[in-house]
């Protein structure tokens, strides 16, 4: 194993591709250049570069769930020590804010991910290479994979360079959308609100959903996202976002 100095690469001068870019796999030795990290076993990254849909005999799934679990650790170690006065429900905030799907995604296009996942032709014409969800996930099995190559310290290397700031760039603690919500009625002695799938679209690997926001006393608010739970987030926030303004 070689570990690679985490100073010696700008992770945030990397130039995104265009579509064209993502129509070849680059190689995985391309991506540890990248993610500074070098594994001794190779076939551990090849696995978390893996989609179900290449027919490979092992895919990135099970490291996805390892990798959950170790980023879980790490970043509540990290919000531990640089928050010690907070309670435990504010570092709870803080943590559901850096590890959800929405803030992985980010991480994988800020390197390009995509473009290095293995899909069958068909699930990567049908833009599975864009997929958030599918990008989350392989940013966790990545972590596994790690993980499982030399331990805990290169997760970590690796956790505290690519998510940089965003650790403390918040003083108060990030407050979810629907929580939001349901607190700003309960001030106002108002129901809690109601959330209904209006409308379901897209391929099975890229679903959309159409949720209905309704809060009474107040014009229902439809919002859209990649799954139930985005497109409820999307909608409580389109809803605080109009009362707030």
């Amino acid at each position: 194993m070689i570990w690679m100095p985490l100073k010696t690469i700008n992770h945030h001068n990397i130039t995104p591709k265009t579509m064209t870019d993502t129509t070849a796999i680059q190689s995985a030795e391309h991506l540890e250049t990248i993610i500074q990290y070098s594994f001794h076993n190779k076939a551990l990254l090849q696995n978390a570069l893996s989609h179900s849909s290449a027919g490979k005999e092992k895919s990135y799934e099970r490291l996805e769930f390892l990798g959950d679990r170790v980023l879980g650790l790490v970043v509540a170690e990290i919000l531990y020590k640089k928050f010690p006065n907070e309670p435990e429900g504010d570092l709870a905030k803080r943590l559901a804010s850096l590890v959800q799907g929405e803030w992985l995604a980010k991480i994988a296009n800020d390197i390009n991910l995509g473009d290095y996942i293995d899909f069958s032709e068909a699930e990567r014409n049908a833009g599975g290479h864009e997929n958030a969800h599918i990008l989350a996930d392989v940013v966790e099995a990545v972590i596994g994979a790690m993980y499982l190559d030399t331990g805990l310290e290169p997760c970590k290397q690796f956790i505290e360079s690519f998510w940089g700031d965003s650790f403390y760039s918040k003083k108060k603690p990030p407050q979810h959308p629907k929580t939001l919500l349901q607190e700003w009625l309960q001030g106002k002695g108002l129901p809690l609100p109601s959330y209904k799938i209006v409308r379901q679209d897209g391929p099975d690997h890229a679903p959309l959903f159409d949720i209905e926001l309704i809060v009474k006393g107040y014009p229902p608010v439809i919002a859209q996202g990649r799954s139930r739970q985005d497109a409820e987030k999307a909608a409580a926030k389109a809803f605080m976002d109009s009362v707030l303004s």
